[in-house]
C-alpha cells in the first residue's frame, strides 16, 4: 500500500507517533501518515482508501482528538500545500481546509476584517471547524461561512451553500454524510483594525484567566448538554482535581481534562468515563464527549 500512497504524496511515513500530532500529546503510531498538498491528490487518495476499505482519518491540528496508546490501524491524512492557502478579495475570503483557524483570524484582523475574532483562540483547522461548526465566545462558523467545496465519493466535488451545510451546535452535514472538505468561502466585514485586534487580545486574556492553557489538553472535553454547562456539572459532582495518573480534571476549569505531563491515552480515556459516570449519578445528565476517540480503547 505504501507505493500506492506515494502516487498521491511525496511524504508518506510508516508508524508515525501520533503524540507528535495531538494537543493532548498522547497517542501511539499510525500505520501510515500522509501529507496531501492539493485537491487532486486529496480526492485521489480518499477515493483509493474508501474503495479499498482502508480506514483513514483527516487530521487537522489534532486539537480535538484522543488517539489510543496502541495507535491507529489505518492512514492519517494531513492537509498541507495548496490546501493550507488563504486568498483575500475584499470582504471575501477563500481558505483551504488545512488552514489553521488562528492563522486565518490573525490575517483577517491585519486586513481590518471583522467576524473571526471568536476563532482567534481555536487551535484547529478550517476543515475541522466546518465539520463541527466550531465556535467560542458567542461566535460560530455558521455566521461567516458562505459555502464549502466538499468531495463526496460518487458525487464528486460539490459547492455546498451555508443553509445546506446544516450547521447546528457542534454539527454540520458532515456529521450526517461522509465527505471531505477541500476549501471554504467566507464573508467578513471591514471594521476598525485596532478595535478588532483589541477584541482578539481581550478574548486571549479571558482564555488565559479561565482555561488551563499551561497544560496539554484537547480543549473542552464534553459537549454542552441542553439546559446546563458541562464544567459546572463536573464541578458540582466534586470532580475538580480528580486524577488518574497524570490525566486530571482541571482545577481552573472543570470542563477540561488535562495531561499534567506523562498521561497515557488510556488514563485520559478512563478519566473521561469516570467523569461521565459520576456526573450522570449526581445530576442525571449523560455528558457526550466532544473529543474524538481514534483507535482501540478498552
Amino acid at each position: 500500500m505504501e507505493e500506492q500512497l506515494k502516487i498521491y504524496s511525496d511524504d508518506v511515513r510508516r508508524d508515525e507517533p501520533m503524540r507528535k500530532h495531538t494537543t493532548f500529546r498522547v497517542g501511539g503510531p499510525a500505520d501510515f501518515f500522509v501529507s496531501v498538498k492539493d485537491r487532486e491528490a486529496l480526492v485521489g487518495v480518499t477515493t483509493f482508501l474508501k474503495e479499498n476499505g482502508i480506514p483513514y482519518f483527516l487530521l487537522g491540528n489534532g486539537s480535538n482528538l484522543l488517539v489510543s496508546d496502541a495507535g491507529y490501524r489505518g492512514v492519517i491524512l494531513q492537509l498541507t500545500g495548496d490546501l493550507a492557502e488563504i486568498a483575500f478579495d475584499g470582504e471575501c475570503v477563500r481558505a483551504g481546509a488545512g488552514v489553521q483557524l488562528m492563522r486565518l483570524a490573525a490575517q483577517a484582523a491585519e486586513r481590518g476584517l471583522s467576524g473571526l475574532e471568536f476563532a482567534s483562540g481555536i487551535p484547529g483547522t478550517v476543515g475541522g471547524a466546518i465539520v463541527m461548526n466550531a465556535g467560542a465566545y458567542g461566535g460560530e462558523m455558521v455566521q461567516v461561512v458562505e459555502s464549502a467545496d466538499i468531495f463526496f465519493l460518487g458525487e464528486g466535488i460539490v459547492t455546498v451553500a451555508n443553509p445546506d451545510l446544516h450547521f447546528g451546535y457542534r454539527h454540520s452535514v458532515l456529521k450526517e454524510k461522509e465527505g471531505v472538505v477541500l476549501s471554504v468561502a467566507l464573508r467578513l466585514q471591514f471594521g476598525e483594525k485596532e478595535t478588532i485586534i483589541d477584541k482578539i487580545a481581550d478574548l486571549k486574556e479571558q482564555r488565559r484567566e479561565k482555561q488551563p492553557l499551561e497544560y496539554a489538553s484537547a480543549g473542552s472535553t464534553f459537549k454542552r448538554p441542553e439546559g446546563a454547562f458541562a464544567g459546572k456539572l463536573i464541578s458540582d459532582a466534586g470532580l475538580k482535581g480528580c486524577a488518574i495518573g497524570d490525566a486530571c480534571v482541571s482545577e481552573k476549569h472543570a470542563g477540561f481534562i488535562v495531561n499534567k505531563g506523562n498521561a497515557s491515552a488510556d488514563e485520559i480515556y478512563r478519566l473521561i468515563r469516570e467523569v461521565r459516570d459520576k456526573v450522570q449519578q449526581t445530576s442525571g445528565y449523560l455528558l457526550e464527549p466532544e473529543v474524538i476517540m481514534l483507535g482501540e480503547f478498552e
